[in-house]
């Protein structure tokens, strides 16, 4: 079985998370989405509250081969726990591709899990900060966060 884990902070989880997750089923037998605790940024959005958003958003798209979970450890230490091929990161643009090829490298050098780049898709430009950055000025976000999400954020929809 190949397994894909796309982790992140998910703070929230955007329709660029979304779009990377149904890539990755397409390649994936199982996909496992990680909302990982950076401890060097402080959660904007309750962490209980966002993986049963993220939960709901994967079951309203009918993905079947997908499980949330959350964990407080190295990424990589997670991934070999539940078994995982390929660490999956999505990419908006050449920036991020070189800041999740640092990632990469270490990864494989202290695990031995090579990582796979997914495109965001047209929606790629919207980061979590930046719509946090919208939610906070009351713009409308409806296009660039699923359904689910916004509910568990209590925004009118």
């Amino acid at each position: 079985m190949k397994i894909g884990f796309y982790s992140g902070s998910f703070d929230p989880f955007t329709n660029g998370h979304l779009h990377i997750v149904k890539t990755a089923c397409q390649l994936f037998d199982k996909v496992i989405i990680g909302i990982g605790i950076n401890h060097t940024k402080k959660r904007r959005y309750d962490l209980a509250s966002m993986k049963k958003a993220i939960e709901e958003t994967i079951k309203q798209e009918n993905l079947k081969n997908v499980i949330v979970i959350d964990y407080d450890i190295l990424t990589v230490d997670i991934a070999k726990k539940y078994n995982v091929n390929f660490l999956i990161r999505g990419l908006r643009n050449d920036t991020d591709y070189a800041y999740e090829e640092n990632l990469a490298q270490i990864n494989e050098e202290i695990a031995g899990i090579d990582t796979i780049y997914l495109r965001s898709g047209h929606l790629g430009f919207i980061s979590s900060s930046m719509a946090d950055e919208l939610i906070r000025y009351k713009k409308d976000v409806v296009k660039y966060i699923p359904t689910p999400v916004l509910k568990a954020l209590n925004l009118d929809l």
